[in-house]
């Protein structure tokens, strides 16, 4: 249609400007039999030629009425494949709800007010795997991290109060000493790399970035910590494990919960740059590797490449910053329900899930590869390949293989592990 309207307005043009007159080319009758007028370029194929060129043969029309026939087909045909991937997605969403709904009031009635009976039952190990409803998430890993450090929120108070008053005063006391041993110059960098990191924490969110609303929350949790353990500071990837209990847990609660988990021994290690205990955990995460992947393990092998390069990110951070933040909150979950062999059950998990696109590598995209993941990762694709890791070698599991390496270790010997080289 729109091509008849311009050829009539070039003659039109063109009489005017010639003075001559010319006969519009004749519609054809064809068109008026359509079911629909064709309103994409494809449907030119059906338009007749202008009356100075030769007629199209019938053959030629029936061609391309044919052509015009499938793309029609082809475009419906998608049409109706998008329609239903947006059906299941949305009958996928809706029973998600429905099972978190659920699960909410299993764990708000039945879980909670006997955690300590119900905790290690068969039924809510198998219902915490599943991940836990956001409403009790927060309440979940405060009572699954425990409190051993008998920290109290009046304690929280203390220790910000104190981390406000060295804000303040650093300028004047950078030359001394405080009471614990750590020079006011060491804690002052630890509080100005605070700054810096907390504008780097979930930047796509927009809420802990300066004149968000949990800046100043996240900068007194951090602060507040390099006061209570200045053996310790503040080390980079601390934000983003406060960031998540922060969504998670009122503020007090985010504190309590943030000290005793980085007390434990595998973040201690890692947050206190323990190189031998790093080493120990590395290797120990390598005999699982390779019972688990063996092809994988002797590719990272022949290129040297080894655990510190891509586990470090991972363990440091608790997989916030490199997995989506729904799906870190669900490795959150079991990790605090199986301890710290869950983290690198994680990391093998995530190794299986890209296996085939790793084997295919070389050592620098490898390392960029696994340094920065695919965003499109899914929970249910991410959970499957972590439930098919067997964290066990031989008979012995998580635990007794690291006390084995931490034994020969001690004795000397390097089990031939290329983590273990210094």
């Amino acid at each position: 249609m729109w091509l008849h309207c311009l050829l009539t307005f070039r003659l039109q043009e063109y009489e005017a400007r010639t003075g001559r007159t010319c006969k519009p080319p004749p519609q054809s009758s064809r068109r008026k039999n359509f079911e629909f007028e064709p309103l994409s370029t494809t449907a030119l194929i059906l338009e007749d030629r202008p009356s100075n060129l030769p007629a199209k043969s019938v053959e030629e029309a029936l061609r391309h009425r044919q052509e015009y026939d499938e793309m029609v087909a082809e475009a419906k045909k998608r049409e109706i494949k998008d329609a239903y991937k947006r059906k299941k997605i949305m009958k996928e969403r809706f029973k998600q709800e429905e099972n978190i709904a659920s699960a909410m009031v299993i764990w708000i009635n039945e879980i909670l007010p006997n955690w300590e009976v119900m905790r290690s039952t068969r039924r809510v190990r198998e219902l915490w795997w599943q991940g836990l409803p956001p409403s009790v998430r927060g309440k979940v890993w405060s009572l699954a991290v425990g409190n051993e450090l008998n920290i109290t929120p009046e304690l929280y108070e203390i220790f910000l109060s104190r981390a406000k008053e060295r804000w303040k005063s650093f300028s004047e006391t950078s030359s001394e000493n405080d009471a614990e041993g750590v020079s006011v110059a060491d804690r002052e960098a630890s509080l100005e790399l605070i700054k810096l990191d907390i504008s780097r924490t979930f930047p796509s969110l927009y809420i802990f970035q300066k004149g968000g609303p949990y800046h100043d929350v996240l900068h007194s949790i951090l602060g507040a910590y390099t006061c209570y353990r200045p053996d310790v500071g503040y080390v980079q990837g601390m934000s983003f494990i406060a960031a998540v209990l922060i969504l998670n847990l009122e503020e007090a609660d985010a504190f309590i919960a943030f000290a005793n988990l980085l007390n434990k021994p595998c973040q201690l290690a890692f947050f206190r740059v323990d190189h031998n205990m790093m080493l120990k955990y590395f290797a120990t995460f390598e005999v699982f590797f390779e019972e688990n992947l063996s092809k994988l393990f002797l590719h990272f092998k022949s290129y040297s490449l080894t655990p510190d390069i891509y586990l470090i990110d991972w363990i440091f951070t608790l997989y916030s910053k490199s997995l989506p933040l729904d799906l870190a909150c669900r490795v959150w979950d079991v990790f605090c329900r199986d301890g710290e062999e869950f983290l690198f059950r994680t990391g093998l998990g995530i190794l299986r899930l890209y296996e085939d696109i790793l084997l295919q590598m070389d050592f620098i995209h490898i390392a960029q590869f696994l340094t920065k993941l695919p965003e499109d990762i899914t929970s249910e694709k991410l959970f499957s390949c972590i439930a098919a890791i067997q964290m066990q070698n031989s008979t012995k599991k998580w635990t007794q293989v690291f006390a084995s390496v931490m034994k020969d270790i001690k004795e000397g010997d390097k089990n031939n592990s290329p983590a273990l080289k210094s």
